[in-house]
Order: C-alpha cells, then structure tokens, then sequence
C-alpha cells in the first residue's frame, strides 16, 4: 500500500534554521543541443530547488525572569525568530553550505537559511 507522501514529509521535523530542499531537475541537454554527462550539474556551486519544509527559525534567549514574582509559573517555550523562506519556494542556494541526504528514494537537502541567495514566491 503506498503511503502518501505529504503524510509521511509530516513526520520530518527540521531542526532550527534549516530547510528542507527537493532540487529542481534540471535538463541533460545544453540549449545548443549537448548532452550533458549525468552528475553534472550536481558539481555546480549554486543549486536551485523547491522548499519542502522549513524550522522553526533562529533561537532566542528567553527573557530573564528573576526579578519577577516566585510564584508565576516559568516559560520553559523556546522563541524564535521566524525564517524568510517559506514552503513551496523556489531557492538558489550555496551548494557548499548543504547536506545531501536520500530519503524514501528521493534526494532532498538540508540548507542553512545564510546558504540561500535568492528565493522565488509564488503570492497567488
């Protein structure tokens, strides 16, 4: 029985600052008409791909509450500061700043958010 596959991309969780990134299949032939050999365009230093998943943002020290009352409960939440990139985006990225890692058979990379360069956002 197949499982479907935004089920499954929901049990992720992508720690921190980091995002989630399905590259973008590229074409094996040059606009002159060249075959390109397989694992070329892997070796380039900017990669473009779709976000699938984002963290939850860069950490933030949580206010210091020791002149405050000792009987408030404490707030043990962790805050953050929220990412730009956003699910569905179309991502430039560093190719050296990522990990590639194989998941269900398909490759997906795992990118700092200071590894992207430029973002495409579809507003419809």
């Amino acid at each position: 029985m197949a499982e479907d596959k935004s089920n499954w991309l929901n049990k992720l969780i992508v720690v921190g600052d980091r995002v989630l990134i399905k590259p973008k299949s590229e074409d094996s032939k040059t606009s002159g008409g060249l075959y390109l050999p397989p694992g070329y365009r892997e070796k380039e230093e900017v990669q473009s791909g779709y976000v699938m998943k984002t963290g939850p943002g860069y950490p933030i020290p949580a206010p210091n509450d020791d002149f405050d009352e000792p009987w408030k409960p404490k707030d043990d939440n962790i805050h953050y500061i929220p990412l730009q990139v956003k699910v569905g985006d179309l991502a430039i990225f560093l190719k050296k700043g990522t990990v590639e890692v194989h998941y269900r058979g398909e490759k997906y990379y795992i990118v700092s958010q200071y590894s992207i360069l430029l973002l495409e956002r579809d507003e419809d």
